[in-house]
Protein backbone atom coordinates (compact mmCIF):
# COMPACT_ATOMS: atom_id res chain seq x y z
CA UNK A 1 0.00 0.00 0.00
CA UNK A 2 1.42 3.39 -1.01
CA UNK A 3 1.61 6.20 1.53
CA UNK A 4 -1.09 8.39 -0.14
CA UNK A 5 -3.41 5.38 -0.30
CA UNK A 6 -2.66 4.57 3.35
CA UNK A 7 -3.56 8.13 4.35
CA UNK A 8 -6.84 7.98 2.42
CA UNK A 9 -7.68 4.62 3.93
CA UNK A 10 -6.85 5.93 7.42
CA UNK A 11 -9.31 8.79 6.97
CA UNK A 12 -12.00 6.25 6.04
CA UNK A 13 -11.10 4.12 9.04
CA UNK A 14 -11.38 7.08 11.40
CA UNK A 15 -14.93 7.61 10.18
CA UNK A 16 -15.71 3.95 10.83
CA UNK A 17 -14.14 4.13 14.28
CA UNK A 18 -16.31 7.13 15.07
CA UNK A 19 -19.43 5.18 14.07
CA UNK A 20 -18.62 1.83 15.71
CA UNK A 21 -15.18 1.31 17.19
CA UNK A 22 -16.23 -2.07 18.64
CA UNK A 23 -15.75 -3.78 15.25
CA UNK A 24 -12.01 -3.19 15.47
CA UNK A 25 -9.42 -5.34 17.21
CA UNK A 26 -6.22 -3.33 17.48
CA UNK A 27 -2.65 -4.50 18.08
CA UNK A 28 -0.01 -2.02 19.12
CA UNK A 29 3.01 -2.13 21.40
CA UNK A 30 6.52 -1.15 22.45
CA UNK A 31 9.96 -2.63 22.86
CA UNK A 32 11.11 -2.34 26.50
CA UNK A 33 14.44 -0.66 25.75
CA UNK A 34 14.13 2.34 28.06
CA UNK A 35 11.72 4.82 29.62
CA UNK A 36 8.74 6.01 27.58
CA UNK A 37 8.84 9.73 26.85
CA UNK A 38 6.76 12.63 25.57
CA UNK A 39 7.36 11.59 21.96
CA UNK A 40 5.71 8.27 22.75
CA UNK A 41 2.88 9.94 24.61
CA UNK A 42 1.88 12.35 21.85
CA UNK A 43 2.78 9.94 19.06
CA UNK A 44 1.03 6.74 20.17
CA UNK A 45 0.09 6.40 23.84
CA UNK A 46 -2.77 8.87 24.08
CA UNK A 47 -4.19 7.44 20.85
CA UNK A 48 -4.35 4.01 22.49
CA UNK A 49 -6.42 5.45 25.30
CA UNK A 50 -8.66 7.23 22.77
CA UNK A 51 -9.29 4.02 20.84
CA UNK A 52 -9.94 2.08 24.05
CA UNK A 53 -12.40 4.72 25.29
CA UNK A 54 -14.22 4.73 21.95
CA UNK A 55 -14.88 0.99 22.41
CA UNK A 56 -12.23 -0.72 20.29
CA UNK A 57 -10.67 -3.94 21.57
CA UNK A 58 -7.03 -3.03 22.17
CA UNK A 59 -4.05 -5.36 22.63
CA UNK A 60 -0.79 -3.81 23.83
CA UNK A 61 2.31 -5.92 23.24
CA UNK A 62 5.43 -5.66 25.36
CA UNK A 63 7.85 -6.86 22.68
CA UNK A 64 10.59 -8.16 24.96
CA UNK A 65 12.11 -10.70 22.55
CA UNK A 66 12.34 -7.97 19.93
CA UNK A 67 14.73 -6.03 22.14
CA UNK A 68 17.36 -8.38 20.68
CA UNK A 69 16.80 -7.25 17.09
CA UNK A 70 19.45 -4.53 17.30
CA UNK A 71 21.45 -5.37 20.43
CA UNK A 72 23.27 -8.38 21.84
CA UNK A 73 21.66 -8.51 25.28
CA UNK A 74 18.40 -7.35 26.84
CA UNK A 75 19.69 -5.15 29.66
CA UNK A 76 17.51 -3.88 32.53
CA UNK A 77 14.58 -5.79 31.05
CA UNK A 78 12.63 -6.24 34.29
CA UNK A 79 13.01 -2.54 35.12
CA UNK A 80 11.86 -1.41 31.69
CA UNK A 81 8.91 -3.82 31.55
CA UNK A 82 7.73 -2.61 34.94
CA UNK A 83 8.13 0.98 33.74
CA UNK A 84 6.05 0.27 30.63
CA UNK A 85 3.29 -1.23 32.75
CA UNK A 86 3.28 1.75 35.12
CA UNK A 87 3.21 4.25 32.26
CA UNK A 88 0.38 2.47 30.46
CA UNK A 89 -1.75 2.27 33.58
CA UNK A 90 -0.97 5.87 34.52
CA UNK A 91 -2.06 7.31 31.16
CA UNK A 92 -5.44 5.58 31.44
CA UNK A 93 -5.27 2.16 29.84
CA UNK A 94 -7.81 -0.05 31.60
CA UNK A 95 -6.88 -3.74 32.03
CA UNK A 96 -10.60 -4.59 31.99
CA UNK A 97 -10.81 -3.30 28.42
CA UNK A 98 -7.23 -3.53 27.11
CA UNK A 99 -5.04 -6.64 27.08
CA UNK A 100 -1.41 -5.92 28.01
CA UNK A 101 0.90 -8.89 27.45
CA UNK A 102 4.53 -9.88 26.85
CA UNK A 103 5.72 -11.67 23.73
CA UNK A 104 7.92 -14.08 25.69
CA UNK A 105 4.92 -15.24 27.74
CA UNK A 106 3.01 -16.45 24.66
CA UNK A 107 4.89 -19.42 23.15
CA UNK A 108 2.39 -19.82 20.31
CA UNK A 109 3.68 -16.57 18.79
CA UNK A 110 6.99 -18.27 18.03
CA UNK A 111 5.22 -21.34 16.67
CA UNK A 112 3.36 -19.10 14.24
CA UNK A 113 6.67 -17.59 13.16
CA UNK A 114 7.82 -20.78 11.42
CA UNK A 115 4.94 -21.20 8.94
CA UNK A 116 4.90 -17.45 8.40
CA UNK A 117 8.59 -17.50 7.44
CA UNK A 118 7.76 -20.08 4.77
CA UNK A 119 5.43 -17.59 3.12
CA UNK A 120 8.03 -14.89 2.40
CA UNK A 121 11.27 -15.06 0.45
CA UNK A 122 14.70 -13.87 1.53
CA UNK A 123 14.78 -11.25 -1.28
CA UNK A 124 11.44 -9.89 -0.04
CA UNK A 125 12.85 -9.52 3.46
CA UNK A 126 16.07 -7.97 2.14
CA UNK A 127 14.11 -5.35 0.19
CA UNK A 128 12.22 -4.06 3.24
CA UNK A 129 13.35 -0.39 3.49
CA UNK A 130 12.62 -0.15 7.22
CA UNK A 131 14.78 -3.20 7.94
CA UNK A 132 17.54 -1.75 5.77
CA UNK A 133 17.46 1.47 7.78
CA UNK A 134 17.41 -0.39 11.10
CA UNK A 135 20.38 -2.51 10.02
CA UNK A 136 22.28 0.61 8.97
CA UNK A 137 21.73 2.16 12.40
CA UNK A 138 22.16 -1.01 14.44
CA UNK A 139 24.51 -0.96 17.41
CA UNK A 140 25.70 -4.49 16.52
CA UNK A 141 28.87 -5.14 14.51
CA UNK A 142 26.98 -7.82 12.57
CA UNK A 143 23.20 -8.03 12.80
CA UNK A 144 21.53 -11.33 13.60
CA UNK A 145 18.89 -13.20 11.66
CA UNK A 146 16.35 -11.82 14.12
CA UNK A 147 16.74 -8.38 12.55
CA UNK A 148 16.07 -9.71 9.06
CA UNK A 149 12.97 -11.56 10.23
CA UNK A 150 11.71 -8.72 12.44
CA UNK A 151 8.70 -7.98 10.18
CA UNK A 152 7.66 -11.65 10.35
CA UNK A 153 7.83 -11.56 14.16
CA UNK A 154 5.56 -8.56 14.00
CA UNK A 155 3.21 -10.46 11.70
CA UNK A 156 2.89 -13.18 14.35
CA UNK A 157 2.19 -10.53 17.00
CA UNK A 158 -0.54 -8.97 14.88
CA UNK A 159 -2.18 -12.04 13.38
CA UNK A 160 -2.27 -14.28 16.47
CA UNK A 161 -5.19 -12.22 17.83
CA UNK A 162 -6.57 -11.57 14.34
CA UNK A 163 -6.14 -7.84 14.69
CA UNK A 164 -7.79 -5.96 11.84
CA UNK A 165 -6.28 -2.56 12.60
CA UNK A 166 -2.71 -1.54 13.47
CA UNK A 167 -1.79 2.05 14.36
CA UNK A 168 1.59 2.74 12.74
CA UNK A 169 3.87 5.56 11.75
CA UNK A 170 4.65 6.08 8.09
CA UNK A 171 8.05 4.39 8.48
CA UNK A 172 6.35 1.21 9.72
CA UNK A 173 4.16 0.74 6.64
CA UNK A 174 6.63 -1.69 5.00
CA UNK A 175 6.52 -3.88 8.12
CA UNK A 176 2.74 -3.97 8.10
CA UNK A 177 2.76 -4.73 4.38
CA UNK A 178 4.66 -7.93 5.21
CA UNK A 179 1.89 -8.86 7.67
CA UNK A 180 -0.77 -8.20 5.05
CA UNK A 181 1.18 -10.29 2.53
CA UNK A 182 1.52 -13.19 4.97
CA UNK A 183 -2.19 -13.12 5.83
CA UNK A 184 -3.19 -13.23 2.16
CA UNK A 185 -0.68 -15.93 1.25
CA UNK A 186 -1.63 -18.17 4.17
CA UNK A 187 -5.32 -17.92 3.33
CA UNK A 188 -4.63 -18.58 -0.38
CA UNK A 189 -2.15 -21.40 0.14
CA UNK A 190 -4.27 -23.38 2.57
CA UNK A 191 -7.67 -22.44 1.18
CA UNK A 192 -9.18 -21.16 4.41
CA UNK A 193 -9.85 -17.55 5.53
CA UNK A 194 -7.95 -17.93 8.80
CA UNK A 195 -6.55 -14.41 9.00
CA UNK A 196 -7.95 -10.95 8.31
CA UNK A 197 -5.77 -8.62 6.25
CA UNK A 198 -5.15 -5.81 8.75
CA UNK A 199 -5.37 -2.15 7.86
CA UNK A 200 -2.87 0.52 8.81
CA UNK A 201 -4.15 3.44 10.86
CA UNK A 202 -1.80 6.31 10.14
CA UNK A 203 -1.86 9.10 12.70
CA UNK A 204 -0.44 12.57 12.22
CA UNK A 205 2.16 12.11 14.95
CA UNK A 206 3.77 15.42 15.93
CA UNK A 207 7.46 15.80 15.13
CA UNK A 208 9.04 16.47 18.51
CA UNK A 209 12.80 16.89 18.66
CA UNK A 210 14.91 15.79 21.59
CA UNK A 211 16.58 18.24 23.95
CA UNK A 212 19.69 18.22 21.74
CA UNK A 213 17.75 19.22 18.63
CA UNK A 214 17.89 15.79 17.00
CA UNK A 215 15.21 13.09 16.79
CA UNK A 216 13.80 12.29 20.23
CA UNK A 217 15.01 8.78 20.98
CA UNK A 218 15.67 6.62 24.03
CA UNK A 219 19.02 5.56 22.59
CA UNK A 220 20.16 9.21 22.17
CA UNK A 221 19.46 10.12 25.79
CA UNK A 222 17.67 13.30 24.71
CA UNK A 223 14.14 12.58 25.86
CA UNK A 224 11.77 13.92 28.50
CA UNK A 225 10.52 10.72 30.18
CA UNK A 226 6.94 10.40 31.36
CA UNK A 227 8.31 9.12 34.65
CA UNK A 228 10.46 12.23 35.25
CA UNK A 229 9.56 14.42 38.21
CA UNK A 230 8.38 17.99 37.74
CA UNK A 231 11.83 19.26 38.72
CA UNK A 232 13.60 16.83 36.36
CA UNK A 233 11.29 17.88 33.56
CA UNK A 234 12.05 21.56 34.21
CA UNK A 235 15.79 20.86 34.19
CA UNK A 236 15.61 18.93 30.91
CA UNK A 237 13.57 21.65 29.22
CA UNK A 238 15.92 24.39 30.46
CA UNK A 239 18.78 22.51 28.79
CA UNK A 240 16.96 22.09 25.47
CA UNK A 241 18.68 23.50 22.40
CA UNK A 242 17.23 26.68 20.86
CA UNK A 243 18.80 29.33 18.59
CA UNK A 244 20.23 32.86 18.77
CA UNK A 245 17.07 34.74 17.73
CA UNK A 246 15.40 36.62 20.57
CA UNK A 247 11.83 36.50 19.31
CA UNK A 248 9.90 33.22 19.48
CA UNK A 249 8.16 32.07 16.30
CA UNK A 250 6.77 28.83 14.94
CA UNK A 251 8.63 27.97 11.74
CA UNK A 252 9.66 24.28 11.69
CA UNK A 253 11.57 24.60 8.41
CA UNK A 254 13.98 27.34 9.50
CA UNK A 255 13.79 27.16 13.31
CA UNK A 256 13.33 23.46 14.12
CA UNK A 257 14.52 23.50 17.74
CA UNK A 258 12.44 26.50 18.82
CA UNK A 259 9.45 25.26 16.84
CA UNK A 260 9.63 21.85 18.50
CA UNK A 261 9.44 23.50 21.93
CA UNK A 262 6.53 25.68 20.78
CA UNK A 263 4.77 22.57 19.48
CA UNK A 264 5.34 20.78 22.78
CA UNK A 265 3.76 23.67 24.66
CA UNK A 266 0.86 23.75 22.20
CA UNK A 267 0.24 20.02 22.59
CA UNK A 268 0.23 20.36 26.35
CA UNK A 269 -2.16 23.32 26.19
CA UNK A 270 -4.25 21.85 23.33
CA UNK A 271 -3.78 25.01 21.27
CA UNK A 272 -2.44 26.00 17.87
CA UNK A 273 1.37 26.37 17.96
CA UNK A 274 1.34 29.63 16.01
CA UNK A 275 -1.00 31.18 18.56
CA UNK A 276 1.24 29.97 21.36
CA UNK A 277 4.33 31.46 19.70
CA UNK A 278 2.58 34.82 19.17
CA UNK A 279 1.46 34.93 22.78
CA UNK A 280 4.96 34.19 24.11
CA UNK A 281 6.66 36.74 21.93
CA UNK A 282 9.80 36.91 24.09
CA UNK A 283 12.97 34.84 24.05
CA UNK A 284 14.07 31.29 24.79
CA UNK A 285 13.83 31.63 28.59
CA UNK A 286 10.18 32.66 28.45
CA UNK A 287 9.46 29.90 25.91
CA UNK A 288 10.99 27.27 28.18
CA UNK A 289 8.97 28.53 31.14
CA UNK A 290 5.76 28.16 29.14
CA UNK A 291 6.76 24.68 27.94
CA UNK A 292 7.67 23.57 31.45
CA UNK A 293 4.36 24.76 32.90
CA UNK A 294 2.35 23.15 30.08
CA UNK A 295 4.12 19.80 30.33
CA UNK A 296 4.07 19.65 34.12
CA UNK A 297 0.37 20.56 34.26
CA UNK A 298 -0.42 17.90 31.65
CA UNK A 299 1.60 15.20 33.41
CA UNK A 300 0.63 16.01 37.00
CA UNK A 301 -2.35 13.59 37.09
CA UNK A 302 -0.34 10.97 35.17
CA UNK A 303 2.48 11.20 37.72
CA UNK A 304 0.02 10.94 40.60
CA UNK A 305 -1.55 7.78 39.18
CA UNK A 306 1.88 6.32 38.39
CA UNK A 307 3.04 6.86 41.96
CA UNK A 308 -0.13 5.20 43.24
CA UNK A 309 0.39 2.13 41.04
CA UNK A 310 4.09 2.01 41.98
CA UNK A 311 3.05 1.49 45.59
CA UNK A 312 1.31 -1.74 44.60
CA UNK A 313 3.62 -3.56 42.20
CA UNK A 314 1.87 -6.82 43.05
CA UNK A 315 -1.23 -5.49 41.29
CA UNK A 316 0.85 -4.20 38.38
CA UNK A 317 2.43 -7.62 37.87
CA UNK A 318 -1.00 -9.25 38.10
CA UNK A 319 -2.19 -7.01 35.26
CA UNK A 320 0.56 -8.49 33.10
CA UNK A 321 -0.16 -12.05 34.24
CA UNK A 322 -3.85 -11.60 33.42
CA UNK A 323 -2.98 -10.14 30.03
CA UNK A 324 -0.58 -13.00 29.32
CA UNK A 325 -3.30 -15.50 30.21
CA UNK A 326 -5.82 -13.87 27.89
CA UNK A 327 -3.27 -13.64 25.06
CA UNK A 328 -2.38 -17.32 25.49
CA UNK A 329 -6.04 -18.32 25.30
CA UNK A 330 -6.46 -16.48 22.02
CA UNK A 331 -3.13 -17.68 20.63
CA UNK A 332 -3.98 -21.33 21.37
CA UNK A 333 -7.18 -21.08 19.34
CA UNK A 334 -5.41 -19.39 16.43
CA UNK A 335 -2.55 -21.90 16.45
CA UNK A 336 -5.04 -24.77 16.42
CA UNK A 337 -6.72 -23.22 13.35
CA UNK A 338 -3.34 -22.85 11.65
CA UNK A 339 -2.35 -26.42 12.38
CA UNK A 340 -5.72 -27.71 11.15
CA UNK A 341 -5.40 -25.71 7.93
CA UNK A 342 -1.90 -27.14 7.40
CA UNK A 343 -2.95 -30.71 8.18
CA UNK A 344 -0.90 -30.89 11.37
CA UNK A 345 -3.59 -31.98 13.86
CA UNK A 346 -2.35 -35.52 14.51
Amino acid sequence: MTTPLAHRRSAELEELIGRDAAVFRILTGDRPTGRLHLGHYFGTLRNRVRLQDLGAEVFVLIADYQVLTDRDTAEHLDEYVTGLLLDHLAIGLDPARTVIFAHSAVPALNQLLLPFLSLVSVPELNRNPTVKDEIAHSRQAAVSGLMLTYPVHQAADILFCKANLVPVGQDQLPHLEVTRLIARRFNDRFGLPVFPVPDALLAAAPLLLGTDGTKMSKSRGNTIPLSATADETARLIRGAKTDAERHVSYDPATRPEVSSLVLLAALGLDRDPREVAEQIGGGAAELKNVVTAAVNDLLAPVRARRAEYARDLGYVRQVLRDGNERANEIAAVTLAEVQAAMGMRY
